[in-house]
């Protein structure tokens, strides 16, 4: 079930490291979005989201690339082909002039950190599988989830001290400095044996081998709705915050309250999936999800906002229920294609990234003077996501007759 490293706790908090360049290229950017709006001039403030949105669409597309690749050519040197173009998209989001121009390196970013994002997921499945992957999963999540609770506090700093264009700069330092970590200390996991000669039909025959298995399709199909209300979240909760509540100098330490709460369910799952298994924690907070956002309704159509501590009671318990999902619907996608490990995790990233970007803009667009879209958002994905599993057990029951 595993091969031996000298540390596995030092593997966790690697990954980690590695998944949380996405997480700092991200959250840290938050307080910071409207100086770098009036910096480039935006005159439609809705177009802000796209600096959030449009680091998502990069991480889909580069990930059909870096997965394949780290499939035939080995998982390190693909994350450092990737660090290289995800520091070179950095200068030019500093040096940009235009919000076009900032939406360039805002995907070519995304394109960049696909690899080590992709990547480090295949390499934790290179070396666990089962229930015990996501308990490693949940981990290195749980580690991840630390990034979004200190980044915008760390981004308004850099912020206020030095200007927005600082927040780039840490990342390309920080990032710099896990690059050297991971090529220091951390082994190639692809076994040579388990290399797959490069060839332009590898990428096909991968893709035919992933739809082949049902519950990596449902799962995946499921990781895009879940993940898609998620990052509506991500691209308007600047606004929600600073522009309907007027809690500009709150709003990082407001963020930070709410994502340990992620973190806290996910360090919760490291333990409970192992007693209870992936899929039984999956059904019971894919149906508290969906829940919390039909009381929000209930309770608030038609009303203006509620006071900011329930709207944060809500989204506290929302993302509660998220820890549990994020993690096992991966583990449980990933969980049958070992072999394919590099081109799974390649797929269920793109196909949910590529899922997540229009209904993040789409339910995005509708906030404006109300967190209500967010939450009938989240109602709406979370009742597909339900339908998904539901469809997946009757299969398999129909499978066994």
């Amino acid at each position: 079930m595993a091969m031996k490293q000298k540390s596995e706790l030092e593997f966790i908090i690697i990954m980690a490291s590695l998944m949380s360049l996405v997480a700092l290229s991200i959250d840290a950017l938050l307080p910071a979005i409207e100086n770098i709006s009036t910096s480039l001039n935006v005159v439609d403030q809705h177009n802000n989201q796209l600096l959030i949105t449009m680091i998502f669409l990069g991480l889909g597309v580069g990930q059909l690339i870096s997965g394949p690749l780290s499939d035939s050519f080995g998982r390190k040197p693909v994350i450092y082909i990737g660090f290289i173009i995800f520091a070179l998209a950095s200068l030019i989001c500093i040096f940009s002039t235009s919000l076009e121009m900032m939406i360039f390196g805002r995907i070519l970013q995304g394109m960049g950190l696909s690899a080590p994002r992709t990547i480090s997921i295949a390499m934790v499945r290179d070396r666990f599988s089962g229930n015990y992957m996501a308990k490693v999963m949940s981990f290195v999540v749980a580690l991840f989830i630390l990034v979004p609770v200190v980044a915008p506090a760390i981004g308004k700093i850099l912020l206020d001290a030095y200007g927005w264009k600082a927040i780039f700069y840490s990342q390309l330092l920080l990032g710099t400095f896990f690059m050297i970590w991971f090529w220091k200390r951390q082994p190639e996991t692809l076994k040579p044996e388990n290399k797959k000669k490069f060839k332009f039909t590898l990428f096909i025959e991968g893709s035919k081998a992933f739809l082949k298995e049902k519950d990596a399709v449902i799962f995946t199909i499921f990781s895009g709705f879940i993940t898609g209300s998620f990052m509506v979240y991500l691209s308007a909760s600047q606004q929600i915050f600073e522009n309907q509540y007027g809690l500009k100098e709150e709003f990082p330490f407001i963020f930070a309250g709410l994502a340990f709460g992620i973190g806290l369910s996910t360090f919760l799952n490291g333990t409970l999936v192992v007693k209870f298994g992936m899929l039984k924690l999956v059904k019971v907070f894919a149906l508290v999800f969906t829940i919390i956002p039909l009381m929000y309704t209930v309770l608030f159509y038609g009303e203006p906002n509620p006071s900011v501590y329930i709207l944060i009671v809500f989204f506290w318990f929302q993302f509660f229920s998220l820890g549990f999902l994020f993690g096992n619907t991966r583990a449980l996608a990933m969980n049958n294609i070992g072999h394919i490990a590099g081109i799974g995790a390649a797929l269920n990233g793109f196909v949910s990234t590529i899922m997540a970007v229009p209904i993040a803009t789409f339910i995005g667009s509708y906030i404006s003077t109300s967190a209500l879209p967010l939450f009938l958002g989240f109602l709406v994905c979370g009742t597909i996501s339900l339908i998904l599993i539901q469809y997946l057990e009757i299969s398999k029951r129909k499978t066994l007759q």
